[in-house]
């Protein structure tokens, strides 16, 4: 980042032209940089699969020390009270400021106080990573073993037992379980935390919970409790909608922030981020930790490496730099790392404007893009700065650029397809999903949008103004998978290609299998090229999977061949869970036996609506929308053109990529959906 456009002179920063100068001296020690994603949301159909937690560590060998720092949060001095208000409310918006311990203890007063204990306590989380981690906190705080007392539920991973009394789990999987029990009957009590969030489960729960609540009243059943529980947020929009619930207010330690802008734009947000970390790298207290937000992996990889490379040619004397990723898809060993070795003080937050969001262009396409954060979202990062001690924020914007930023983040449920949550309502019965009682209404057309596909997928029949699941589409319900990945599953049997299907769902279920270091592209494509497929990426991948299988996941040749080992772990564990829920329907499990053409088939028959076809000029564009996209470079198809492919998502940055992409002849897009393609695919007609 050049001078001029830096911070103010207490903290400007040096020109961003190479690594910070060797000149000066270091204070000695050891600093942690954590580097995480900015977004996300909910733990969803389409989510990423999370590694197996790590065996468990036994309960604290220092209770009384753990106790000492339970009875230091500011929580605590608030225990009687709350509980006393607590125990004769329905509802309640808790809101309490970061670092206060409420997520932590809340459900632990309950049940110490008697309060829920005839049912489960659940307390959701929008993260997996959360969900596991507090948890296990709280199972140590509790002296007992993780699954005992205390539990999680994440997608894919149950650590629960019948003695399970405190239970966190994402809001997805809540909403799993409502598909089979809309009135919640195991649970006493639901408290839905990281409410501000507002993702796209969390909104659906809200729902369904205050349906849920409400229900077992009229039925004279168990009443549920609810307690919302936020660090900021609209509490007039929750407290009125949750039936004019009371607010109850909880005092953090949050210390004096000082927050600084840049002075002008930056165009470069990781450059600037880089250059700020080694500034305060070498002019602060090694005691001082940094923690910078980034949009998605591939910044976070490459800025990891980064970090990790200037940090060798420091000069003498300096701290050494350990930098720690935290993305939804790093395998759970390495995620937990940023809460096993959690800084004592952390001081430094940079944050750029920018986070991952899902946005549905007026073109009707759902792309995978950058937007910016909110204010509150702003303030929430700025946060993480004074949890311990008096910190700095680096925003790396200007101050007007702030001053620009939307008051509050939309909600994922109005800027989100909803076919997933369409579908969801439906296996739960909901009596009719157009009126469905939404803290933010979704748009009607984004709602008919979503109706319309899972009615293109064969899910829904209309029977007497009412809209219900067909048997497939409960069948669809029943998978923990985006509705299209479901529908790809249960038609492959009519192409003599489940197990392959598997493999490939599996593989799309978690973050990339393969590892691309921008310094050594070439070397990776010549190891690359016995594994690719003309066909498409769909098929590269399944050769690389088979092979990885063969060689009985060998970590030499992982690194050898630029495979994640560790990724491709968790693709067998998925692919195992999702086989299991095909033999509990009776379905026929076989292999097409080298016969890619059939696995083309299937994908070409579920995937129809993910389509693109190449023009006259050379150039692709969508078959139904006609929107112009292009091949991404990832893509083994990124130097052909194939006439007619599908793919499994759009991302854009400076243009709309294709990626994960699929060889396909338009005829067989024709069969799998005559009307949708009556008059849309040009090389049928021609």
């Amino acid at each position: 980042m050049p001078e001029e456009a830096g911070f103010p002179p207490a903290k400007r920063f040096r020109p961003a032209s190479g690594p910070p100068s060797r000149a000066g001296s270091c204070p000695p020690g050891r600093r942690v940089v954590m580097l995480l994603t900015a977004g996300g949301g909910g733990g969803g159909g389409g989510g990423r699969r999370p590694q197996p937690p790590l065996a468990q560590p036994a309960a604290s060998p220092y209770p009384e020390a753990v106790e000492l720092q339970r009875r230091s949060l500011p929580i605590f001095q608030a225990r009687g009270q709350l509980l006393a208000q607590l125990r004769n409310l329905d509802s309640a918006v808790l809101i309490g400021e970061t670092g206060s311990g409420k997520t932590t203890q809340i459900p632990q007063y309950l049940y110490e106080a008697g309060i829920s204990r005839q049912g489960v306590i659940a307390v959701t989380q929008p993260r997996r990573v959360a969900a596991i981690s507090l948890a296990t906190r709280v199972s140590d705080e509790k002296r007992t073993e993780l699954g005992k007392l205390v539990g999680y539920t994440v997608r894919f991973d149950d650590v629960t037992s019948e003695d399970t009394r405190i239970k966190f789990l994402t809001d997805g999987m809540l909403l799993r379980e409502a598909i089979s029990d809309s009135l919640l009957r195991k649970y006493s009590c639901v408290i839905l935390d990281e409410a501000h969030e507002r993702t796209i489960h969390t909104d659906v729960l809200f729902g369904v919970v205050k349906a849920a609540q409400r229900r077992r009243k009229e039925l004279g059943k168990l009443p549920l409790k609810v307690v919302v529980m936020s660090a900021t947020m609209d509490v007039d929009l929750f407290s009125q909608y949750f039936n004019g619930a009371p607010v109850l207010y909880l005092e953090g330690r949050q210390h004096p922030i000082q927050i600084f802008y840049t002075k002008q734009p930056q165009h470069d947000y990781l450059h600037a981020a880089l250059v700020s970390v080694f500034q305060i790298h070498q002019e602060a207290p090694s005691s001082q930790d940094i923690l910078v937000f980034l949009t998605g992996q591939e910044e976070i990889e490459a800025m990891s490496k980064t970090c990790r490379d200037i940090a060798k040619h420091l000069p003498d004397g300096c701290p050494s730099m350990l930098v720690l990723p935290l993305y939804a898809s790093l395998p759970y060993a390495q995620q937990l790392r940023v809460f096993q070795g959690a800084p004592k003080k952390l001081v430094y937050v940079l944050s750029k404007a920018l986070m991952w969001a899902i946005l549905p262009p007026d073109s009707g396409l759902e792309v995978l893009a950058v937007q910016r954060v909110s204010k509150t979202q702003a303030w929430q990062r700025t946060g993480r700065a004074g949890r311990e001690d008096s910190g700095i924020c680096y925003r790396l914007y200007t101050e007007d650029e702030f001053e620009k930023f939307e008051k509050m983040t939309v909600p994922e449920i109005q800027r989100c397809n909803l076919a997933s949550v369409m579908l969801q309502l439906l296996a739960m019965k909901v009596p009719n999903v157009l009126t469905f009682d939404f803290m933010s209404k979704p748009s009607p057309d984004h709602i008919q949008a979503a109706i319309a596909q899972l009615d293109l997928l064969g899910a829904l029949e209309h029977k007497d103004d009412q809209l219900t699941l067909t048997p497939i589409g409960r069948k669809m319900a029943a998978f923990p998978l985006e509705p299209k990945f479901a529908k790809t599953i249960l038609l492959s049997p009519k192409f003599h290609c489940t197990e392959e299907i598997l493999t490939i769902v599996s593989l799309l279920s978690v973050d990339s299998v393969l590892h691309n270091p921008p310094a050594r592209r070439d070397e990776v494509q010549s190891v690359r090229k016995k594994f690719i497929s003309s066909e498409g990426d769909h098929v590269t991948l399944l050769n690389i999977y088979r092979t990885f299988k063969n060689i009985g996941g060998n970590k030499d040749w992982c690194k050898e061949n630029f495979v994640n080992s560790k990724n491709m772990m968790l693709v067998a564990e998925v692919r195992a869970q999702l086989r299991d829920i095909c033999l509990k329907m009776s379905m026929p499990i076989t292999s097409s036996r080298g016969d890619m053409e059939s696995v083309r088939r299937c994908l070409a028959h579920s995937l129809f609506m993910s389509t693109a076809e190449l023009q006259p000029d050379g150039t692709y564009a969508t078959t139904d929308t006609h929107q112009p996209v292009a091949i991404h470079p990832s893509s083994v198809l990124f130097h052909c053109k194939p006439a007619c492919v599908v793919y499994t998502e759009l991302l854009y940055t400076n243009k709309c990529y294709m990626r994960d992409l699929c060889v396909v002849d338009a005829e067989w897009l024709y069969d799998a959906a005559p009307e949708y393609f009556r008059r849309r695919l040009r090389t049928t007609r021609n």
